[in-house]
């Protein structure tokens, strides 16, 4: 198997296995895409990559990280994205969004919200706790942003659960330490935007969900808490596991192995085998040899890539030697 063979799941077919992975641009205003996301974006689709993965969108305006985020908290948001998503179809490409909420991470808000009343660290402030009523009203801020995901006509929605956000944040007893049932059942808040989203979602169109497979600072959660938490995301409807690591607090030298080349490979291969469940790699695998790897060793069915293409908009183009997604305007510069 190879990252240039095509992949389908349910309705998203797409031409080879190569994600862009979401990689935040903080160049919106309002949370709307400017021509800088529009440049952004149809440069990597061009250049040969299977899927685009638009940046965390935010269901909420203090759900950004930044007042420069993405957002899709309003049917105002629905034509730029719709235009987005028609400029990259254009190309033969594939395009989803992850869709999020920053949590205590919120660096403009003047009030984060949060699992718990827990700082992220001393440079950020410390959230409001949400009531169990107030999260059931970020949980239905999530199903309006399906709905306008989908009447934007992307491909699939990636929910993102990974590195230290609001859903990281309800899933991880560090930054959890709730009485009421959301701290009983750490999966319950993730479970509940999965069941909420899937309402608006065609019944052939994939959810993804992002996870922090491990924590990496002290006291964080290991395989076996994520195991669990995945296992209850495929139930409740996400259709493929994103695989990373990392992003709730700062990295013990005891915890983490150093971000080497596939470094995160292992936990992909775990959580595909134990929950018998389509993943995503991710990883440092800029080089196509390391994305193999991730297919063949680790039994990915996808690859995401996301600082390379950063620098290299045509990776596809440029390590695949059968040059079978060169756009024609390009291909004397393949010849």
């Amino acid at each position: 198997m190879s990252v240039f063979e095509p992949y389908k799941i349910k309705n998203l077919e797409m031409r080879n296995r190569i994600v862009m992975a979401p990689m935040c641009q903080y160049s919106a205003k309002d949370g709307i895409p400017s021509d800088w996301h529009t440049t952004h974006y149809l440069s990597r689709a061009h250049g040969g990559v299977g899927m685009i993965m638009v940046e965390m969108t935010n269901v909420e305006p203090r759900g950004r990280i930044t007042d420069g985020c993405l957002g899709i908290w309003s049917d105002g948001h629905v034509p730029h994205y719709k235009r987005l998503v028609d400029a990259v179809h254009k190309t033969g490409a594939k395009i989803g969004i992850q869709i999020g909420h920053a949590g205590r991470k919120a660096e403009d808000d003047d009030e984060p919200v949060s699992s718990s009343a827990i700082a992220y660290s001393d440079k950020y402030k410390t959230p409001h706790e949400l009531t169990t009523e107030e999260a059931e009203e970020v949980i239905e801020n999530y199903r309006q942003g399906a709905r306008r995901a989908v009447e934007a006509g992307f491909d699939t929605i990636e929910i993102h659960g990974a590195h230290g956000y609001l859903i990281h944040q309800f899933s991880a007893p560090r930054t959890n330490n709730r009485s009421d049932a959301f701290g009983q059942d750490l999966s319950l808040f993730g479970v509940k935007v999965i069941l909420a989203m899937k309402k608006e979602m065609p019944e052939d169109m994939p959810l993804l969900m992002r996870m922090s497979s491990k924590e990496f600072a002290d006291g964080g959660y290991d395989l076996d808490h994520s195991v669990y938490l995945a296992k209850q995301f495929k139930s409740a409807g996400v259709d493929m596991i994103h695989v990373s690591a990392g992003g709730e607090g700062k990295p013990s030298r005891e915890r983490f192995p150093g971000a080497t080349p596939g470094y995160m490979l292992p936990y992909a291969k775990r959580i595909k085998e134990e929950v018998d469940i389509p993943v995503i790699a991710v990883g440092i695998l800029d080089e196509l040899k390391d994305a193999e790897r991730a297919v063949s060793e680790a039994g990915a069915d996808l690859v995401a890539l996301g600082r390379v293409l950063l620098r290299d908009p045509h990776w596809v183009l440029n390590n695949d030697d059968s040059k079978q997604f060169v756009p024609e305007q390009y291909t004397r510069g393949y010849n």
